[in-house]
């Protein structure tokens, strides 16, 4: 983004961020992301979290509110009853954890975007190092285990309602329409149960940032310009 200074870092334990001494806990991990704020933001920032990351970042803005000035979150489980993903998108997603290969991750985009040639098309000369980078970390036995703690501790069970109702900043939900692994209709109920402004992408699945980069970016916009 050209108006604001972004800070976008890999979870602990996922991405290039191994984490030799094991999996981090879900503990460690809010430490952690106190720890990045306190070391890259000068004022209170807008925190965004996608999925897993909305998830660890909505719990910490429950504790934290007055560190940040806003919240945004996209395609975030665990905000209204536990995760539920569609069957063939929880499929895919069990086979590709399984065994990780090009194949299975072309299956997995297929869940969680509405067109993945489409992404194909848009991301160009970046393809290939996107998708390999992909299967790459899904085989990387560090990452499989990080992954598979973060979304048993923070990714699947709710978030306790009474700590969402703790959160004291402006918040907005971001949301692909036909997102299979986080449903709409979640979004849905926590935009009515909390009073969070929802703003729904057309055209876009669980992975909206991919599927519309530039409706998500609009959608950034609104959010962090919203009273």
């Amino acid at each position: 983004m050209r108006t604001h200074h972004v800070v976008a870092p890999d979870l602990p334990g996922l991405g290039a961020s191994e984490t030799p001494e094991g999996p981090p806990h879900a503990d460690r991990v809010l430490r952690w992301l106190g720890e990045l704020i306190d070391r890259t933001c000068a004022t209170p920032p807008v925190l965004v979290g996608i999925s897993l990351g909305g998830c660890i970042v909505a719990r910490f803005a429950a504790d934290h509110s007055n560190r940040l000035a806003r919240l945004v979150l996209l395609d975030t489980g665990g905000l209204v009853g536990r995760v539920r993903p569609a069957p063939g998108a929880l499929l895919a997603l069990i086979r590709h954890s399984a065994r990780p290969s090009e194949r299975t991750t072309l299956r997995l985009l297929r869940q969680v975007t509405v067109d993945p040639a489409r992404v194909q098309r848009q991301l160009g000369a970046r393809w290939e190092p996107f998708l390999g980078y992909m299967v790459d970390r899904s085989r990387t036995p560090s990452v499989q285990k990080a992954n598979r703690r973060l979304l048993r501790e923070l990714g699947f069970p709710q978030i306790p309602p009474q700590e969402l109702a703790r959160i004291g900043v402006p918040t907005t939900l971001i949301w692909g329409r036909h997102d299979r692994v986080m449903p709409l209709r979640t979004a849905e109920q926590a935009s009515a149960r909390y009073g969070w402004p929802l703003h729904v992408i057309d055209d876009a699945g669980h992975f909206s940032i991919v599927d519309q980069p530039e409706a998500v970016l609009r959608a950034l916009h609104a959010a962090f310009g919203s009273a």
